[in-house]
């Protein structure tokens, strides 16, 4: 006689386990605990096998009861229905385990090495803030073209166009990372190409006229902020290292005897080591600024947190107390521009030196990056010329 629904909701425990028979099969074992569990005795390839379709009432007489004949029909067509069960479970733990978050977690930690400290840090906010609260748990596999593109729309859609195009480039290394480590059999973000709108290049603000420039370098020299920001605006035209780098000079990597700054690779956008030489004029500058915080850290220190260094703001902010519009005149950045220009246009420099000084990745003839110490006599010479150049373009401007 088939179970009813009172006959299993009234089943008491008993001092042993029992069953209560439905039919084809399905049973309902009650637990001396007065737990209730729906099982399903059959057989598969001679053998006896149980299936547990859950615990009763959270799964009901009539949801049992389906399972069971969906096991039958695969019963039918000579399949295990355990075997399907176990490979449904271990989906769901792959699921689980293979999430956006999980696989980006895991891109991430793998790429951390090679990122300089800036990248490392807008990866991770990018990643927090605009990926991961919409795909963190959704199956890496789940996750189609239109869940990707609703992501950059919504950063495209408050303005962070330059955000929204280095989100499309994340994804699709986070993707493309999965689908070597087979999560997935197709990238998804390749079809993202085109469907954002176009980045509006612009480059960084930079005096090159040389009559200009030597204006810029004696407003400089009046600078009547703090000594230590006079001083850091003092050395960005003599070294035109990038901000982010000239913010974080320490004084353990000034080597005083060789007349160096020498750059960890861990600091360097390139994460290739890199030394710069220093003018007379450049340590001048370090040597009077050494017996005020030569006791700390940083070459510059922030004015509230010592043994920190000032903020990425600070240069730009200074440039403006100047009068300079740092989008459109002269910014941080722009000191790159207006040395390599100078160094070509007016000195003559080979263009190898000074795109080893910028620190941009240079390859010789074979395809290998130049390591710090290539042609470094010369470029020592050439750095020297410059800060000998800079001062006498301050003494045009003056004159003129």
């Amino acid at each position: 006689m088939p179970l009813t629904d009172p006959a299993a909701k009234n089943a008491k425990a008993k001092e042993k386990t029992y069953r209560l028979t439905d039919e084809k099969g399905l049973y309902l074992e009650v637990h001396p605990n007065g737990s209730k569990y729906w099982r399903h005795k059959y057989r598969f390839a001679g053998k006896e096998k149980r299936l547990a379709y859950g615990v009763y009432p959270e799964v009901t007489l009539k949801e049992a009861r389906n399972a069971r004949d969906d096991s039958r029909r695969l019963l039918r067509d000579g399949i295990d229905p355990a075997k399907i069960k176990r490979t449904r479970k271990a989906r769901r733990n792959w699921e689980a385990e293979n999430t956006f978050q999980a696989v980006s977690e895991e891109w991430f930690q793998k790429q951390i090495g090679s990122w300089a400290d800036g990248t490392t840090k807008k990866r991770r906010a990018l990643l927090d803030n605009d990926l991961l609260p919409w795909l963190g748990k959704i199956p890496v596999a789940d996750i189609e073209t239109m869940d990707l593109l609703a992501c950059l729309q919504r950063i495209e859609d408050r303005g962070a166009l330059e955000t929204a195009h280095n989100a499309r480039q994340v994804l699709g290394q986070i993707f493309r990372y999965a689908k070597q480590t087979r999560r997935v059999s197709e990238n998804p973000a390749l079809d993202l190409k085109g469907a954002l709108k176009p980045k509006v290049t612009t480059h960084h603000a930079a005096i090159t006229a040389p009559a200009d420039f030597g204006r810029l370098l004696n407003a400089i020299d009046g600078y009547e902020g703090t000594h230590v920001v006079r001083c850091l605006l003092r050395l960005c035209p003599l070294l035109f290292q990038r901000p982010g780098e000239m913010i974080a000079m320490e004084w353990t990597e000034i080597d005083w005897k060789q007349g160096l700054w020498r750059l960890p690779a861990d600091k360097m956008k390139t994460r290739q080591a890199h030394d710069v030489p220093l003018s007379t004029q450049a340590i001048s500058i370090l040597k009077d600024l050494e017996p005020l915080t030569g006791n700390l850290p940083y070459v510059f220190p922030n004015a509230r947190r010592r043994k920190h260094h000032v903020s990425p703001a600070t240069i730009n902010s200074a440039l403006q107390k100047l009068g300079y519009d740092t989008k459109k005149t002269q910014s941080a950045h722009g000191f790159r521009a207006s040395a390599r220009t100078l160094l070509d246009e007016q000195l003559g420099y080979r263009l190898e030196w000074i795109e080893q000084q910028l620190a941009h990745q240079v390859r010789d003839s074979l395809g290998r990056a130049y390591n710090r110490t290539k042609h470094l006599p010369q470029r020592q010479e050439m750095m020297q010329k410059w800060a000998d150049y800079l001062d006498q373009l301050r003494k045009v401007a003056i004159s003129g």
